[in-house]
């Protein structure tokens, strides 16, 4: 009687070693570059990334965020060159309410107005700090038929 737990692990382990069955080890890259799933691509990217402590100098910095008092002090200074704006204009609208020829000029720009005799006025405006112009043409309505 003592032979027989020996005798029944010796049969238990016989008798269920028919049910394991071992393979080989096959080796499976989870990269895509090598062989891998491309399903893994976005989720080594996003590890990386999120590993990724390097800074690029040249980058460009986040923009600011303005503070109230900025915000204020924009649109107020909006509102002030609109005004110079609309006081310009009348130096350069007639009483017919059309565009006439002639130049006006401010602390930073000179506005030329030239007719050019084919029925369109030339607005031309010159930054006097950096000597830049923009030019552009529109119809005269005083010269349509």
């Amino acid at each position: 009687m003592k032979h027989l737990p020996l005798f029944a692990v010796i049969f238990c382990s016989m008798a269920f070693s028919s049910f394991c069955a071992a393979g080989e080890l096959v080796y499976q890259p989870s990269h895509p570059a090598f062989g891998g799933s491309p399903l893994n691509g976005p989720v080594l990217l996003n590890e990386a990334n999120a590993q990724n402590t390097y800074k690029d100098p040249s980058a460009p910095k986040a923009p600011r965020v303005q503070t109230e008092l900025e915000k204020f002090n924009e649109r107020l200074q909006s509102a002030v060159l609109n005004r110079i704006a609309n006081s310009l204009t009348q130096n350069i609208v007639g009483d017919d309410g059309n565009l006439q020829p002639g130049t006006v000029e401010t602390v930073s720009f000179i506005i030329n107005i030239t007719d050019s005799g084919e029925g369109t006025l030339v607005i031309t405006t010159t930054d006097k700090n950096t000597g830049a112009t923009s030019t552009f043409e529109i119809l005269n309505p005083t010269s349509t038929p």
